[in-house]
């Protein structure tokens, strides 16, 4: 298969960690972590498919074509190692309140990465991006009652609880984090 290094995302290093756009490369570990029962017991609540994930990868590197943002793979800087994706989509969900218009971050890593500091780290980095890039706008993310890891890593990225909704017929909190105009 051909791989064509993405070439509009950029790269953002944290102390220890690098985002970087999605490859075709990425599938496999893709593959691995969103077929992890652990990870998708709070997302979608059951592991994905091939087809699934390879969509996912795909509407990733359509949002970055499209929209000028979109999901980076998370990688420790040390190694190198796949450590999970983090980033800012438009999924155009279903969901009321409606999030049109505001850029929806998200992230998920592998469950032996979890429990560090890495998701905070990474959707710190993609929050400052965010700031620099999206102006003084309102960013969400959604997240399911029970994901308390989830919850905190929203709080500590300035994210603080909207409403309480629901989302495919499941229980979701919608997290708003408002931009401070200068």
């Amino acid at each position: 298969m051909l791989t064509v290094p993405p070439a509009s995302v950029p790269i953002l290093e944290t102390e220890r960690l690098v985002l970087r756009g999605h490859k075709a490369d990425d599938f496999a570990d893709c593959f691995a972590l969103w077929t992890n029962p652990d990870v998708t017991r709070f997302i979608g609540g059951k592991p994905s498919t091939q087809e699934e994930v390879w969509g996912r990868l795909l509407r990733y590197v359509g949002h970055w074509s499209l929209l000028g943002f979109g999901y980076w793979v998370i990688t420790e800087k040390k190694t190198g190692r796949f450590m999970g994706e983090v980033g800012f989509a438009d999924f155009r969900r279903e969901i009321d309140p409606s999030l049109e218009g505001i850029p929806e971050i998200g992230w998920v890593l592998a469950p032996e990465c979890q429990g560090k500091g890495y998701a905070t780290e990474a959707a710190r980095a993609a929050t400052l991006w965010g700031e620099e890039n999206f102006g003084p706008v309102r960013t969400a993310c959604i997240i399911a009652p029970e994901n308390e890891a989830s919850i905190r890593v929203a709080e500590r990225c300035g994210y603080r609880e909207f409403r309480r909704t629901t989302y495919k017929d499941k229980p979701t909190i919608m997290f708003v984090r408002e931009k401070a105009v200068s």
